[in-house]
């Protein structure tokens, strides 16, 4: 756990961390203990609603962007090799080179950051490894070559951003299930997870389609959503979609519900995302979901629904329609 790695760093002195200024600590995940590190002095920076709002309840000051300048910084290494470049180059910038904490899992890369941090010239202090991960500071280098654009345009016109789902071309998964959709989805539709928006877009070009929510509980991805949709009938919703309330009920959500958790596959995740999705609809209402071909939905789907088809698939992806919810509506 980085938790485990953090404290045990700290209280062995293998850290260099000034004994003035604030510590931003970016992307630590809901369950992250840092309580090693002085909470007066900590700024959480994170931009996915349910980590964000965890710190927040517990009594941090959070933010979705760093500030100016801060004595030192902390950064978990995320999933994506792209943002981890992202997050230690801000921490860097604000930090005025450092120092800077990187802790992260073996797989989330953390042998080949401090790798390639070791390769720019920084300065690297001591090498904590443990529970299959690894902590260093670093200060200094030189980090130019992988300086990246904050946005990227891909095929479609479509704007996504470092480290989002999909961020280099538009999701097979999505695309299948944009291809089965019918050519009517009537009154309000609820877009679940709905990332930069392209299942929205599409889902806008439908007839008799009233309005319709995009709830994407990262705050870059629903950035980009609002700049690739402008629709006055579209709604944005920085929220977690196990626990959004959409104030009345659904007639139709389109899904395709996220099953990592970190590098981990977590079917669960799904599975919660189809009972979510089970709780806005109305009666009478509808679910569009696509899914790899080996996550094990179905049970999930008969469970919320009394009807459930596989309208189409390949290979790689299966692609179902889920009628007449019978979960509990929220309250």
């Amino acid at each position: 756990m980085a938790v485990s790695r953090l404290s045990y760093a700290i209280e062995a002195g293998s850290l260099a961390l000034p004994d003035i200024g604030d510590i931003a600590v970016f992307r630590p995940a809901a369950g992250c203990d840092i309580s090693a590190l002085d909470k007066d002095r900590v700024e959480i920076i994170q931009g996915c609603y349910p980590d964000h709002h965890s710190f927040q309840a517990r009594g941090y000051r959070v933010a979705l962007s760093a500030g100016a300048q801060y004595g030192a910084a902390v950064v978990f290494l995320p999933r994506s090799k792209v943002l981890a470049k992202v997050l230690i180059l801000n921490a860097l910038a604000v930090t005025g080179g450092g120092p800077v904490i990187i802790d992260g899992q073996k797989t989330d890369g953390a042998d080949s950051v401090l790798r390639d941090c070791r390769k720019r010239g920084a300065q690297i202090g001591d090498v904590i490894s443990k529970a299959h991960g690894k902590i260093f500071t670093i200060s200094g280098g030189d980090f130019s070559d992988w300086k990246v654009g904050e946005k990227t345009l891909i095929k479609g016109g479509f704007q996504t951003s470092a480290g989002v789902f999909s961020m280099d071309a538009v999701d097979k998964g999505s695309a299948a299930l944009v291809a089965a959709l019918p050519g009517q989805l009537k009154g309000r539709v609820a877009d679940l997870g709905a990332g930069w928006g392209y299942l929205s877009h599409h889902v806008l070009q439908c007839e008799g389609l009233r309005e319709i929510h995009l709830i994407e509980a990262e705050h870059d991805a629903l950035n980009c959503a609002r700049i690739n949709i402008t629709d006055p009938r579209a709604q944005f919703h920085w929220a977690d979609a196990l626990t959004f309330n959409g104030g009345g009920e659904f007639d139709h959500v389109v899904c395709n519900p996220p099953f990592h958790t970190g590098r981990a596959g977590d079917p669960a995740l799904g599975r919660g995302f189809i009972g979510a999705a089970a709780s806005l609809l109305a009666r009478h209402g509808i679910l569009w979901l696509v899914a790899n071909r080996h996550l094990p939905y179905e049970q999930a789907l008969s469970d919320a629904f009394h009807e459930v088809k596989e309208i189409a698939g390949d290979g790689s992806f299966k692609v179902f329609r889920a009628a007449k919810p019978r979960r509990e509506k929220r309250k």
